[in-house]
């Protein structure tokens, strides 16, 4: 239940000065609407003020004393007190927001507890999307810097220390969006400073989402510019959804411009759309209609190659990751963004096409939504669903949403939003016009989910335009139901009928539906069957939906009498203008249903209502049916067959609840009498549960009336039953039921049913009842007898001593019955209440209850208690007579309490064990639960009848403990399996029955939720449905009464039962095992403290000679989540639970292991280094002390309790130092146990990752430990040398860390400084790039500074760059810090034994297991030895090179691997050795470099080039000068004989240009013209080389830096190409090439020599490159390249000879239309298709350029200017009269596309163009000169008239009729002719075709027939239709609407 469920929008008085009195008022206004719902006195705001500064200042004592863990626990206290929704001044949740702020931004604080503040932030902020904000800008800033200097470590963790699974980065980011809108706007240009400066092409994912994060939505204009410009740059759908969700957000913002919050300074202003402008505009429109996703031409795949482009990111950036929900973007973007801004276009009157001026409705946004709907409306008929159903239904749905949204919040009077740019109903009208069709198509779509979206789409519809929409669905459900065979259809029309409901039957939402409640009810009954469980559940829910918005009751004439003088009678009402029907043809807007008068109206809904009789009784006879053939009740559970049955059967009681409710006196005792008869007279044991509850459907309704019918009858048969004998057979568990019993479990469950509801009824057979229930417990021995009396015994407490509301019909009781509303009955159908208005009904149990409950306590359950401790004391010699006793006695006893949960409040408790660890822990800082009131019946200690009942509540407790405790001593073995769960069952009702469980409270709030939203057209709508406002009572009284049941404590007896739940926990039996643990673990999130009450028992259950059953008991306990959490977080279990595991060795069963193994696994996630850090934090945290000042102000001086916290900082040292000391002995204890000789390898491998996982920054490990890591980094084991490695490497890097560090600060946000490094300013760019960007110097010129990596400098160059001082001979620059001295030198022990290295290159040698072909560099062997290399420097150089060199030339190639990962380790690592030995390494290796080239074959060169690229990646060319002279120095061949020689050299050089990046410029050119000289050449692969060469070196080049970051966003809003991606630096080059191609084209070689032609070679070389950048991240570069090349591309697609060039170009021609283009090249790219196409002489370029062209079109569809669409349109034309018929057939394809998408205006000039030439033309003698001439212009003009008909797929529109008549003419001309004709015909009779008839008169659908068949004399029409050519009207009988008879017309 969140904050969203009040409603109460600000007023703009709100707005001023920070507490107005306004939002506070409005909130108390909120709050009283709750409590009034409630039937007790709450506590008033003062009382809940004061708790809430309870729960404060014992937040503010926790964070004062940095006591993080306990801190997180009163979070949780915080989210309780939200949860009670009572008022919170702004400045208190601005500054408990502003110290959350803070609390996230403490460094070193591990991820769990970060993610609980930051949750917790969010919920302070409430920032959801339709929730009223709950903090203005004026009331909090937030400093944006301190977060962005926290978030710099996760996004760019350091290599060494990074953990791949750590969630970090995503925390922080939720938070920055939080609190973005709480960043001064001020700081904008500041942080644009920032962040323009890090972000170059390889970190552009990582900064983009950075960007969106942290810009505040105030002052758009300031950073806007930029992200269009940066948007249209790059290739990428991460970026994409980024800033489509940050336009969607502006758009919603910004919509009231210069009134919004903003003002006028901070708020967008308004452009040509919206807040776009025309360019803004054109782009994200483009961008809406990639991201539906629709395939278009040959690609059936995704339409663009954004998605390729990021994986081909790094792999950092694509840890941030955000479920965007792009749709929802997109559709705020659109309806935000419409508005009466542009002149209407004039609307097509009849048979007159739309004119191309103006737009829709005069909204520029809704005239590009309308092109965009209708360019993938195919898309959405259930025949072409695909990928993109999905995508396209949801955004339709979510336009919706949004639209119904803004039209409400329009119609606010305090709407900011001037009058001139709000919604208008004319744009309403047009948008629901527009979506209408696509959603009524996918409405019978084939997946679920697809279906949904759209009935959603459609309810939303009907609930805004109900005219537009209703009279289709109406047409489309009468025909779905009618239509028996089509289960599917028939399904999708029940539950769109449930979607659209409330305007069915609302008469103020839609006059006009009300008439048709009735019939369509009647036609769902058939629905109702059991064969087809999906039907049967939604023709249940149609039921329900209606039928709980009215009240059944006949209000027909002959029931009231004619006295309602101002209705005629019926007859005459029907009879207004039957012609009225079918005036207007189908394709009209008009709706086709005719329009009475309200009175009219009236009358007919009030003569269907005499149906109501015979539909209620043939529902009911249906239900009893369908319960006669339900299959046999049984299984473990009892159910009635599988999960479908079920589900069935729950439907169909929800369904007659409802309909039993709404039933009006006299049906409701037809009903009950029918019910009754049945009851009385069968007695059917499938059905008993299922009658049960059809029973209880009457009971909730009128449990007087129900009660006194059923009971006596009841009573009775049960009596006779077990004086015959009835279940006398004992039993102990499930069995089938014996059929001799079934009329007493009849005569039961329709008992139980009638208790539950209407709590006074029983009093008035209180005394059977009693008689009855003791009959019960005695004589009921079978299992299923004595459970049925206990769920009896349950349901009649239920009904007495609980507080639940009562009367949940849809108007309030005393309207119900007066007869103002009676008389008018219709139309208060679907009546809505406001929260006030609603008066709630409780049952509130009073004195005579709960006497009755206290005598069912003495004289039911105290005598079952005496019969089980009588039969305790016998146990040892139990017969299966007496253990069936003791079952049935104590499931008796069981019942009892299981029914009053909320019977007895508890009040506090004597704590007997608080668990407490006194020296470190303060009592009063243990959380308690939030005491509000909560409806309890007895809650005053001192009431006799409260103590009488605690005493039985106490003996229940007791003698339930004894049993458990007599039955542990007892083990009976198998025979008492069923008693102990008996037991372990009592103790779950004990414990957990009392207030509510979780899960109860979760569903009752997710069933309000779902019925909330069901009936609301927008978030904030107020008005509801009174069920509605009666389930949020609930779910309020729920709410107050979980309060109660978390944070318990534990009384001794409480205790004792956590011991015996623990003991069966470890039993021997399974069963017994699972129960227990399932309740245990339950009371453990109830009770506070018992998981570390249950703890040490589990541990000792653990400890040798213990049987395995026990074992494996205690190790599931331990394995659960929340376990696992509280035992490794606390300062003395953390270690005891690693140990006890480790300890699991002597336990040999394979169960025990494989748990054991799951167990280690997963406390790995609870072992990061921060854990230890959280809770032994010493470090100052200024800011949230501040924090804490400012809060402290806002409540009184005692807020926090001194005495406290003086205990608390006293015993905040002792708890560190615990921490610590802890931590050691667990580090010793794991250790000790690993060096065990006799340890088995996987318990070495678990405490390996444990220990790994206990490695702390901020302090040196023992020595030992990094002396064991060494040791088993050479294990023969692979996982435990992997674990061992990473651990060498993590304590190298935490003593190099430690080493640099001169703050904690600095330690745990990786600020720590190299002694070495020098910032190197930047002050003027070109300088520095000559100083250190160059890709070598000549000896002694390279200057004492290195600069390794250069992460910045593409839009601006940060002030410096960090560079590092260049080591030179002498000594090591560093000595590492003295604490970690030790372990260095234990390490160096290790390694100096004689074969160290040795050891470590066989196991690296050995082959893998993974038998890849070519195998690769491991990562983290070679960061392994790096480690090395930079911790112990040169020590150890000689004894690995000596290692190394065999290897190098070894013939294995797994040992020159690891000679190579030695190799690549040792040689990183050397970067900061002194020089003489960097220099000994270097020429060591470049005295070897000449082999290894000369060695690397196929199978090795992968790792060799890996090895070259681990040396070159992030180093100055300085530092590897012998390796880029070698590099450069290698010779490169493109027309050698061996292709592998070539390569390798070439990838090589390859490696060498993605290394040196832009370091490589200065020899950029040279190197292109070589590759371009050579680009004929004849091997492929050489090919794919030279174009990732020229791919990579264009890439480098493009750095569009400016001198500051001003200036790059002042050249944004300026300039037109800030990012210089329109320049291309090569294009002379390649226009010469391309000028050169026509020649080589005429003289390419004969087939098969063909490939080795000049023009083939170059060609493909050329495409591969084109090819290769399209999918890159930067693929917009190419577009000026392309623009050159075209031409020639379309003409290779032609050549047939060489399929490779063919293939290639027309995927180049393909992937054109995947990226999208700068809005410039569009023209001229499509000008080069139509050039192509207009000036080829071969048809083949034109088959093959026009797909590629219309693609294109449709990409951009909505960039095209019109002169270009005219240009289109002619190149088609003129394709239409081609010489080819290929050309012309796909010609009138692509026109029909065209003119669908956008060309509607041209339709009207086209027909008559076509049909005047088929008028002019003749066709003469097949021997005439002109017969071909004339047959080709005829086809043509067929061709074209074929295209505009398939254009409009699904509807006929009024000028296609008239059209039959001239293509009929046709029908027998030679072929193509006939044959075009019979395909447009067959294509013509859709699925509506029912309808579409109508448009067509008799002599056209003749035509049509002729068409189909080829000739007139066909009777073929007349047998299709049935009824001739229109339906045959009669006058319509009263109500039924329209004919049953309606023929279903044809389907194709």
């Amino acid at each position: 239940m969140e904050e969203d469920d009040v409603s109460v929008p600000d007023s703009p008085s709100s707005e001023s000065g920070t507490l107005s009195p306004g939002s506070l008022e409005k909130q108390r206004a909120a709050l009283q609407s709750y409590l009034n719902a409630l039937p007790y006195e709450c506590e008033s705001q003062e009382e809940m003020h004061s708790k809430l500064e309870y729960i404060v200042g014992r937040i503010c004592i926790c964070a004062e004393t940095k006591n993080w863990l306990v801190l997180t626990t009163w979070d949780g206290m915080l989210q309780c007190w939200l949860l009670m929704r009572y008022p919170m001044s702004k400045p208190i949740r601005a500054k408990l927001t502003r110290l959350y702020y803070e609390l996230c931004l403490v460094p070193g604080i591990e991820p769990r507890v970060l993610r609980s503040w930051a949750d917790m932030l969010s919920r302070l902020i409430c920032n959801k999307p339709d929730s009223r904000r709950k903090l203005d800008t004026t009331d909090l800033q937030l400093p944006w810097k301190p977060l962005w200097r926290v978030l710099q470590k996760e996004l760019w963790p350091k290599k060494r220390m990074h953990d791949s699974s750590r969630n970090v980065v995503n925390i922080l980011l939720f938070v920055a969006e939080q609190c973005r809108r709480y960043f001064p706007a001020s700081e904008i240009p500041e942080m644009l400073s920032t962040f323009l400066p890090k972000l170059t092409k390889d970190t552009v994912l990582t900064m983009v989402p950075v960007l969106t994060s942290f810009l505040p939505p105030s002052h758009g204009h300031l950073y806007m510019p930029v992200v269009f410009k940066l948007w249209e740059a790059f290739n990428s759908s991460v970026i994409d959804d980024r800033f489509i969700e940050l336009c969607g957000e502006l758009s919603e913002e910004h919509v009231a411009g210069q009134f919004s919050e903003y003002g006028p300074e901070g708020a967008a202003e308004w452009k040509t759309v919206g807040i776009w402008s025309e360019a803004e505009w054109t782009f994200l429109i483009g961008k809406t209609l990639g991201s539906m996703n629709v395939p278009v031409g040959a690609t059936r795949g995704a339409s663009t190659t954004a998605g390729h482009a990021d994986s081909m990111a790094d792999k950092q950036s694509l840890r941030i990751k955000k479920l965007i929900n792009r749709s929802s973007a997109l559709a705020k973007l659109i309806v935000y963004s419409l508005s009466l801004d542009g002149p209407v276009r004039e609307s097509d009157g009849q048979g007159k096409a739309p004119s191309s001026e103006g737009f829709v409705a005069g909204s520029r946004a809704l005239d590009s939504l309308d092109k965009l709907i209708t360019s993938v409306e195919s898309f959405f008929h259930p025949s072409n669903y695909g990928i993109w159903s999905l995508n396209l239904t949801h955004f339709v749905q979510r336009l919706m949403v949004e639209f119904s949204k803004r039209w409400k919040e329009e119609q606010q009077p305090h709407c900011k939003t001037p009058v001139t740019r709000r919604l208008t109903p004319e744009i309403r009208r047009n948008f629901i016009t527009i979506l209408r069709t696509p959603v009524l198509l996918s409405m019978f779509s084939k997946d679920p989910f697809t279906i949904s979206y759209s009935q959603a789409a459609i309810r939303s519809m009907a609930l805004l335009e109900p005219a537009l929409v209703m009279p289709e669905i109406l047409e489309r459900a009468y025909s779905g139901l009618e239509v028996v065979n089509e289960t599917h259809r028939t399904t999708s029309v029940m539950t769109m009928l449930s979607a659209v409901a409330l305007p069915l039957v609302s008469e103020k939402i839609y006059l006009g539906g009300q008439k048709h409640v009735v019939p369509l009810l009647e036609l769902c009954i058939p629905g109702i069957d059991l064969n087809d469980p999906v039907k049967t559940i939604c023709a249940t829910m149609f039921i329900t939906s209606v039928v709980q918005h009215m009240k059944i009751a006949d209000v027909s004439m002959h029931q009231v009498g004619v006295d309602l003088s101002s209705d005629a009678p019926a007859e005459e009402v029907m009879d207004v203008d039957p012609a009225n029907e079918q005036q207007l043809p189908s394709g009209v807007d008009e709706p086709g249903m005719p329009t009475l008068s309200r009175e009219e109206e009236r009358a007919l809904a009030r003569e269907s209502t005499a149906a109501w009789a015979d539909w209620v009784t043939s529902l009911f006879r249906r239900v009893l049916a369908l319960f006669e053939n339900l299959p046999e009740e049984g299984g473990k559970k009892g159910t009635t067959g599988g999960k479908m049955e079920e589900a069935v059967l729950k439907a169909i009681k929800g369904a007659l609840d409802t309909v039993c409710l709404h039933l009006s006196d006299t049906l409701f005792d037809l009903v009950l009498k029918l019910v009754f008869e049945y009851a009385s007279t069968n007695a059917k044991s499938n059905a008993v549960r299922a009658f049960g509850q059809l029973v209880s459907c009457l009971a909730r309704a009128r449990p007087e009336k129900t009660v006194d019918r059923f009971l006596p009858f009841c009573i009775a048969q049960i009596q006779e039953e077990l004086r015959h004998g009835a279940s006398s057979i004992r039993t102990t568990s499930t069995h089938e039921a014996v059929p001799s019993d079934t009329t007493l479990h009849w005569n039961m469950s329709i008992l139980r049913g009638c208790f539950g509801y209407g709590g006074a009824t029983i009093l008035k057979y209180k005394d059977q009842l009693l008689g009855l229930m003791a009959l019960l417990v005695e004589k009921t021995k079978s299992e299923r007898g004595y459970t049925g009396t206990g769920r009896l015994i349950n349901r009649v407490l239920h009904t007495a001593a609980t507080i639940y509301t009562l009367n949940s019909r849809y108007v309030n009781p005393d309207e119900w019955d007066s007869p103002e509303f009676n008389r008018n009955l219709t139309s208060e159908w679907g009546k809505m209440y406001e929260a006030d208005d609603v008066d709630v009904m409780w049952h509130v149990p009073n004195r005579e209850e709960i006497e009755f409950v206290l005598e069912i306590l003495d004289k039911i359950a105290a005598p079952a208690l005496d019969k089980v401790e009588a039969l305790l004391q016998t146990v040892g010699k139990w017969d299966s007579v007496a253990r069936n006793d003791f079952c049935r006695y104590l499931h008796a006893a069981r019942s009892v309490w299981g029914g009053l949960p909320t019977f007895l409040l508890q009040g506090p408790k004597e704590v007997a064990n608080p668990c407490m660890n006194v020296d470190i822990e303060v009592p009063e800082l243990l959380v308690t639960p939030l005491d509000v009131k909560a409806g309890f019946v007895l809650t005053d200690p001192n009431d006799p009848q409260y103590q009488r009942a605690m005493a039985h509540r106490m003996r229940f407790g007791q003698v339930v403990h004894k049993a458990a405790n007599v039955l542990r001593q007892e083990s009976e073995g198998e025979d008492h399996i069923d008693a102990v769960i008996g037991v372990s069952r009592a103790i779950d009702v004990y414990l957990l029955e009392y207030a509510i469980t979780r899960s109860n409270f979760e569903s009752l709030t997710k069933a309000y939720r779902q019925a909330r939203d069901s009936n609301r057209v927008w978030p904030k709508q107020k008005e509801n449905s009174r069920v509605v406002f009666l389930k949020r009572a609930q779910v309020y009284n729920a709410g107050r009464l979980y309060m109660h049941a978390l944070y318990r404590r534990r009384d001794a007896l409480d205790d004792q039962l956590l011991e015996d739940l623990i003991e069966m926990s470890l039993s021997p039996y399974t069963r017994v095992r699972r129960h227990a643990q399932a309740v245990l673990h339950n009371a453990c999130g109830y009770f506070v403290r018992s998981t570390r009450f249950t703890l040490p028992y589990l541990f000792r259950a653990l400890e040798k000679k213990n049987d395995p059953d026990r074992m494996k008991g205690a190790l599931y306990i331990l394995w659960n989540k929340g376990t696992a959490a509280y035992a490794l977080a606390d300062i003395n279990f953390h270690g005891q639970y690693l140990a006890a595991i480790l300890n699991c060795q002597h336990e040999e069963k394979p169960s025990v292991q494989k748990l054991v193994g799951n167990i280690a696994q997963d406390a790995l996630v609870y072992l990061n280094e921060e854990s230890c850090h959280t809770d032994a934090f010493t470090e100052d945290v200024p800011g949230v002390l501040h924090a804490l000042q400012a809060l402290k102000q806002e409540f009184s001086a005692s807020v926090v309790d001194q005495r406290t916290l003086q205990e608390a900082v006293s015993k905040s040292g002792a708890r560190v130092s615990l921490k610590n000391q802890r931590y050691n002995e667990t580090v010793h204890t794991i250790l000790e146990l690993a060096e065990r000789p006799a340890t088995h390898w996987r318990y070495v491998q678990f405490a390996i990752r444990f220990l790994y996982g206990l490695l702390r920054r901020d302090s040196a490990p023992p020595p030992a430990l990094a002396a064991f890591f060494m040791k088993q980094s050479i294990s023969p084991h692979t996982t435990v040398r992997v674990t061992a490695q990473k651990a060498v490497v993590k304590v190298c890097a935490h003593v190099k860390i430690r080493t640099f560090s001169k703050s904690s600060d600095q330690l745990w946000l990786d600020e720590w400084e190299n002694p070495l490094k020098v910032d190197i300013p930047v002050t003027d760019p070109a300088e520095f790039l000559r100083q250190h960007a160059q890709p070598g110097w000549p000896a002694g010129q390279e200057g004492n500074l290195r600069v390794d990596k250069i992460e910045t400098g593409f839009l601006v160059w940060t002030p410096t760059v960090k560079g590092y001082r260049a080591v030179p001979e002498g000594p090591s620059p560093f000595s590492w810090e003295e604490a970690s001295q030790p372990l260095l030198r234990a390490m160096s022990e290790v390694m100096n034994q004689e074969n160290f290295f040795t050891v470590l290159a066989l196991v690296w040698g050995q082959e893998s297991m993974k038998n890849s072909a070519t195998p690769e560099l491991r990562a983290e062997n070679v960061t392994f030895m790096k480690s090395i290399a930079k911790m112990f420097e040169h020590e150890k150089l000689q004894a690995i090179l000596d290692t190394i060199d065999p290897l190098l030339a070894d013939g294995d190639r797994y040992k020159q691997r690891s000679g190579a990962e030695l190799l690549a380790g040792l040689s990183r690592g050397s970067k900061h050795w002194p020089k003489q030995h960097a220099d000994y390494l270097w020429s060591w290796m470049a005295s070897r470099l000449d082999r290894i080239y000369a060695q690397m074959k196929p199978d090795t060169v992968s790792f060799w080039e890996n090895l070259l690229s681990e040396q070159l990646v992030d180093r100055d060319p300085r530092r590897t000068a012998p390796l880029v002279k070698w590099v450069l120095s290698l010779p490169l061949e493109f027309h050698g004989d061996s292709a592998f020689a070539m390569s390798k050299s070439l990838s090589i050089f390859n490696i060498l240009v993605d290394c040196l990046d832009l370091r490589f410029l200065p020899l950029a050119d040279q190197y292109i013209h070589l590759f371009l000289d050579n680009a004929n050449t004849g091997y492929a692969e050489i090919r794919s080389q030279i174009a990732q060469n020229i791919y990579a070196i264009i890439s480098i080049q493009w750095r569009p830096v400016y001198p500051t970051a001003q200036d790059f966003i002042s050249a944004c809003s300026a300039t037109h190409d800030p990012l210089r991606i329109r320049e291309a630096r090569y294009i002379g080059r390649l226009s010469q090439i391309v000028s050169q191609l026509p020649a080589w084209r005429e003289e390419r070689l004969p087939p098969p020599r063909v490939s080795q032609s000049q023009y083939d070679k170059v060609g493909l070389t050329i495409l591969q490159w084109v090819w290769d950048f399209a999918h890159g991240p930067q693929a917009p570069l190419i577009f000026p390249y392309i623009v050159v090349l075209l031409p020639e591309i379309i003409r290779m697609s032609e050549l047939n000879d060489s399929s490779e060039l063919q293939t290639y170009s027309s995927a180049v021609l393909y992937v054109l239309s995947a990226v999208t283009p700068p809005p410039e090249f569009i023209a001229v790219i499509a000008n080069n298709f139509i050039d192509a196409i207009k000036s080829s002489n071969s048809w083949r370029i034109r088959v093959n350029a026009l797909p590629t062209l219309i693609v294109f079109f449709y990409r951009n569809l909505l960039s095209m200017s019109s002169d270009l669409v005219s240009r289109l349109m002619n190149v088609l034309l003129e394709c239409l009269s081609d010489e080819n018929i290929e050309v012309r057939e796909m010609a009138s394809k692509m026109l029909s596309g065209v003119v669908r998408c956008s060309q509607r205006q041209s339709i009207i000039p086209l027909k008559d163009r076509f049909v005047d030439t088929l008028r002019r033309t003749r066709l003469p003698k097949r021997g005439d000169p002109t017969y071909q001439d004339s047959l080709r212009s005829l086809h043509s003009a067929i061709l074209g008239i074929c295209a505009l008909i398939e254009s409009f797929p699904y509807s006929v529109e009024p000028w296609m009729p008239p059209l039959t008549e001239v293509l009929a003419n046709h029908a027998t001309d030679p072929l193509p002719i006939s044959k075009t004709i019979r395909k447009c015909a067959s294509e013509f009779k859709k699925d509506t075709w029912h309808k579409d008839q109508l448009a067509f008169n008799e002599d056209q659908l003749q035509s049509l027939s002729t068409m189909l068949v080829g000739t007139s004399y066909s009777s073929h029409v007349h047998q299709s239709r049935p009824s001739g050519s229109c339906i045959t009207r009669q006058p319509r009988p009263s109500g039924q609407w329209p004919p049953k008879a309606l023929p279903t017309g044809v389907r194709p």
